[in-house]
């Protein structure tokens, strides 16, 4: 994608959507974000990000179009969290319905987290009307949410989608900078109330997490935040 979709395999391309060649679901999709190889997504250029914001946006407009209710769009860095590429790139899969984890969202759960974190120690940066904050239950060390602070939509705008991946840039920096090039995972959830989770990958899922669903977590959400927040982004 250049200023709009093109013709396939055609040079000038920004950001490229290509079909998953090894597909887990009836409609998967790889995002390439960029023609030059960032390895990271916290090395991608503010018209990279704009022109992925652009390219999720119109493939979602694209899976509604054909019947496909959700589109899930994620992103897995380093091979502990599931990527087998180096180039930076993110994944889009249709669904037909919404999945259990947006299906059973609480009414009003979102406000309610986005609030803590405006009110607490929890915030780890903002820019504009995006937030990031450290989750005060997060399920492993330093995971976070950026969500609106007022906004109250299943999908972002334009505009509010572009600040939320450019707030995602700048977590992913900041975590760099405390812990290294640690593997983490994020998702765009779509619901009542649309948000990105980022979950680094610090901790081992064992049977205490898998089995029962507690998870224990190490480092305390205000602590995580204070560290986020006293780290340089670039």
């Amino acid at each position: 994608m250049a200023d709009g979709p093109r013709s396939p395999d055609t040079p000038g391309w920004r950001v490229r959507v290509v079909p998953n060649l090894y597909p887990a679901f009836e409609r998967q999709e790889v995002v390439v974000h960029s023609p030059r190889h960032a390895r990271s997504f916290a090395e991608l250029a503010d018209d990279e990000l704009a022109a992925t914001a652009i390219a999720w946006a119109a493939r979602a407009d694209a899976a509604r179009a054909e019947g496909f209710g959700y589109l899930h769009a994620f992103v897995n860095e380093g091979r502990a969290a599931g990527a087998s590429l180096q180039h930076s790139h993110s994944q889009l899969v249709w669904l037909r319905d919404a999945p259990p984890a947006a299906a059973g969202e609480a009414p009003g759960g979102l406000r309610d987290l986005v609030r803590r974190g405006r009110e607490t120690e929890l915030e780890v940066t903002h820019r504009a009307d995006v937030i990031a904050f450290c989750h005060p239950a997060g399920r492993l060390p330093y995971e976070m949410a950026i969500a609106s602070k007022e906004e109250l939509a299943p999908w972002p705008d334009g505009a509010t989608l572009v600040v939320a991946l450019e707030v995602l840039r700048e977590a992913v920096q900041r975590l760099q900078r405390v812990e290294g090039l640690v593997p983490w995972n994020a998702w765009l959830h779509q619901g009542r109330d649309w948000h990105i989770e980022l979950v680094p990958r610090l901790a081992t899922l064992a049977g205490i997490e898998l089995g029962a669903g507690i998870y224990v977590n190490t480092v305390a959400p205000e602590d995580a935040a204070a560290a986020l927040r006293s780290a340089e982004a670039d």
